[in-house]
């Protein structure tokens, strides 16, 4: 074999060796993108995946809203502080008998619905969960309740109206017992701090209640 024909040889081995390297740096490029992209997409479709859960269990859709504590009317409690005083951003629920008289009393679900969190935090916020809820009209909400003595469900269970998901705590002391509850339009917030000027995201939780009930 003369030189000429080594060189050429040579020459094409090269290359494949180039397109080839090229070749898989290109796929991993393409891979990375697609990661991107699937990422954006999930983000931009949260809510449609909420709505798929309601839509393969309808028989959990929110029909109506009741009250989170003497159920349905919330007789025996008063809301010690209402959504917007003192920049709330929700309401606490108080026995009116007073004191820690509530403490280790039931909470319920406000509405039918699929539990996203339930957890204990601690800090100034205790056991928190956390409520999807998917109306008659398609709108998405969240409930909230916070500074739970005991959580009886687990994050991925659906529940109903009315159905007993905690009791109510003082989180682990630092407050007498009441129960801070909360109402959401926006499900991407994050847990918050409770109290806030802005109250983007947040709903009134006696007003949305008293509208949305039969």
């Amino acid at each position: 074999m003369n030189l000429t024909i080594k060189y050429f040889i040579l020459l094409i081995v090269a290359s494949e060796c180039s397109f080839s390297q090229n070749k898989k740096e290109l796929k991993i490029d393409l891979g990375d993108s697609k990661n991107i992209i699937e990422d954006t997409v999930v983000s931009l479709t949260k809510k449609e995946r909420v709505k798929k859960l309601f839509i393969k269990n309808e028989k959990y859709k929110a029909l109506e809203f009741d009250f989170p504590v003497g159920k349905p009317n919330a007789k025996g409690y008063y809301n010690a502080q209402s959504f917007g005083k003192n920049n709330h951003l929700g309401d606490d629920w108080n026995a009116v008998t007073g004191g820690n008289s509530d403490l280790g009393d039931p909470i319920y679900a406000v509405a039918n619905g699929y539990i996203n969190f339930a957890e204990d935090i601690k800090g100034g916020w205790g056991k928190v969960i956390r409520v999807w809820h998917l109306t008659i009209n398609g709108k998405i909400v969240e409930s909230l309740y916070a500074h739970c003595d005991q959580i009886l469900i687990s994050k991925g269970e659906f529940i109903k109206k009315g159905q007993k998901i905690g009791t109510i705590g003082n989180a682990d002391g630092q407050y007498l017992a009441h129960l801070h509850f909360e109402m959401r339009d926006d499900i991407d917030l994050p847990i918050g701090q409770g109290y806030s000027f802005d109250t983007t995201g947040y709903i009134d939780p006696t007003k949305f209640i008293k509208e949305n009930r039969k």
